[in-house]
């Protein structure tokens, strides 16, 4: 395990003490009927949000809410056959009704904003480019790093070229799958954190959606269990501080790009109740804390730069609002939804009661 170093050492001080639980046990239908309940308001706010703020939402933004479809439309499956589930299934669907027409009119916004990243990213939010796992599996400690880089070095251009370059989408047509020996290096790189961490996750889960199966990616699967497992150590820690805001981000990045990976894990009930408790009630959206920043300790202040995010194509709005923040909150309450309705959950997990290797494309 990484050395945590003199901040993240007194931001464990500075912790606020665990919040008790007001979710429901999810073992008893009338509990998970409940956490339903309030997962599905939550999502009918964030849309609301979206259909609001639609002109202004990035393709980050709009990335995340396709995943949200793809998790709406995997519930209703599930829940079709059961008559004592109607009820929330009807209330699925309307939201699946709600966003559908947001996504489709969304393309027309981003190609007036940033038409050069759309036709990079097109595919990410196209129908059909992201699945839902087939199997389930969870991470293993033991592949944590026993140390990180000192900062997270992740720079958006350079996981944008090697992206567009797997997909198959940069200016010469070239054909999806292939791999420069520069991208090669770069995310397989051990040691990463943060925002290159979750990006070379989302480079080899990009590549399964992709259906490249060949050459480094035949070893797809290994790096993803050693990337979720790092990840998984990163959001412990985050869940040990408290959640201080600029972790928060990643936090949920983690946890939609490792759960649409396959693993089980990420989904605890205290991880959803926080989220659920970070929404901005009025708004819908999720973001920057109203005047978190001026009461917080020194050492946590210190920790908010170190971990602060610079992003080219981050829209936050005056209100606090975060396209990025919010996309990743769907996202990942999406997950939590369809990992309710597919399993049983056992131990205050959401989770299979068996373990099996996600299946690979």
């Amino acid at each position: 395990m990484a050395s945590p170093g003199l901040p993240l050492l007194l931001l464990l001080l500075a912790a606020p003490p665990l919040q008790p639980s007001w979710l429901p046990p999810p073992d008893t239908p009338e509990g998970k009927a409940t956490i339903t309940g309030f997962i599905l308001s939550a999502l009918d706010r964030a849309t609301s949000f979206l259909k609001k703020r639609l002109p202004e939402i990035n393709l980050d933004g709009v990335v995340g809410f396709r995943m949200l479809e793809v998790q709406l439309k995997g519930v209703q499956e599930k829940w079709a056959q059961d008559s004592q589930l109607q009820p929330l299934s009807l209330r699925v669907g309307k939201l699946v009704e709600k966003l559908a027409p947001l996504l489709h009119d969304s393309i027309f916004y981003l190609n007036l904003s940033d038409p050069e990243y759309l036709r990079q990213f097109h595919l990410t939010i196209k129908p059909g480019f992201w699945k839902l796992p087939r199997a389930w599996t969870h991470t293993e400690a033991s592949m944590v790093y026993p140390t990180f880089e000192q900062e997270d070095s992740f720079s958006e251009e350079l996981s944008d070229l090697c992206l567009v370059q797997l997909l198959g989408t940069g200016t010469n047509s070239s054909q999806p799958c292939r791999l420069s020996n520069f991208c090669r290096s770069l995310m397989t790189r051990p040691g990463c954190s943060g925002y290159c961490l979750s990006h070379q996750l989302l480079f080899f889960l990009s590549a399964r959606m992709r259906g490249c199966t060949r050459g480094l990616f035949r070893q797809s699967q290994h790096y993803m269990n050693v990337f979720c497992a790092n990840m998984m150590d990163l959001n412990r820690r985050a869940d040990a501080i408290g959640y201080a805001y600029p972790t928060r981000d990643i936090f949920m990045e983690n946890i939609v790009f490792c759960g649409m990976s396959g693993f089980s894990d990420f989904y605890k009930l205290r991880w959803l109740q926080a989220i659920l408790s970070w929404q901005k009630p009025r708004e819908g959206c999720y973001g920057e804390p109203a005047a978190e920043d001026e009461e917080l300790p020194k050492a946590i202040q210190y920790q908010q730069q170190f971990l602060r995010r610079v992003k080219r194509r981050e829209k936050q709005f005056a209100d606090g609002c975060s396209s990025h923040n919010t996309a990743m909150a769907v996202a990942a309450l999406g997950g939590f939804l369809y990992v309710l309705a597919e399993y049983p959950p056992a131990e205050g997990k959401l989770q299979p009661p068996t373990v099996t290797p996600p299946n690979q494309h």
